[in-house]
């Protein structure tokens, strides 16, 4: 396997497009803007090998037929013809091989934030585009609160060092909301003071870690006693399952 890092390329106001590289090659996860990222090979001195989609927002996708006029490269992505660009389409338990850095990726069907987002996984890495963000989640614009509890459940169930590059810096408003449901909770308030200074220095406050997840992410915690309770007070009724909390708790996020 070809030695290698991640690093962000920055997109919009908040994106990320995440980019595997070695001295040579690179491979690039959600490229909503063709721009960065040719801005960034060209002056790093690199060639595109693949291109990863999660899901067909165009903050997402929108870069691809740009990269690929230019580089002409595998594209993997969901069962999805909102994106075009695609020529290798996969599903739950498929496997995809990154080109060059022989990199094997699992891929799980993770619906929620729309109907056919997917995650890659592999080698201590989960690209999970907007499903699961540092202490958040994605919107429900075309699942339900029970899709988005599945998928991120079986997120959870990857091991506690898994390095989670998701697609957004929200980190910072994600903790302010989640104080709101647990303001003693002693992770989260140590990770405030980290990813404040992060920002502060202009630097990402991502990856987070699956660990860290479980211990500070309200949408991971909606067994907890205090998450219920505080989602219950907002719904104004005594809420039964996780499913219920977790519906709350996002219909909350949205206006909060």
């Amino acid at each position: 396997m070809s030695a290698y890092e991640v690093v962000p390329v920055r997109a919009f106001s908040d994106n990320y497009i995440w980019t595997l590289r070695d001295e040579s090659r690179a491979a690039v996860v959600d490229p909503g803007d063709a721009q960065p990222v040719i801005d960034y090979l060209e002056r790093e001195g690199l060639e595109l090998v693949a291109i990863v989609n999660t899901h067909h927002h165009a903050d997402h996708v929108g870069g691809n037929a740009r990269l690929l006029s230019r580089w002409k490269v595998p594209v993997f992505g969901p069962h999805d013809d909102r994106i075009p660009d695609v020529t290798r389409r996969v599903g739950d338990g498929d496997r995809v091989t990154l080109p060059h850095f022989d990199v094997a990726l699992d891929v799980m069907e993770i619906p929620g934030h729309t109907r056919s987002h997917l995650s890659f996984s592999g080698d201590g890495m989960l690209f999970c585009g907007d499903t699961l963000f540092a202490v958040g989640c994605g919107r429900l614009f075309e699942g339900t609160p029970r899709q988005m509890h599945e998928s991120l459940s079986r997120l959870a169930q990857l091991a506690d060092d898994t390095r989670v590059y998701c697609g957004h810096e929200y980190t910072l408003s994600n903790i302010r909301f989640a104080k709101a449901l647990e303001p003693d909770n002693a992770a989260l308030l140590a990770l405030e003071q980290r990813a404040a200074a992060q920002r502060e220095r202009d630097l990402p406050t991502l990856p987070t870690d699956i660990g860290q997840e479980k211990a500070t992410n309200p949408f991971l915690r909606v067994t907890e006693p205090q998450v219920v309770a505080a989602a219950s007070t907002y719904a104004g009724r005594a809420l039964e399952g996780p499913v219920d909390v977790l519906a709350a708790i996002r219909e909350w996020k949205n206006n909060y």
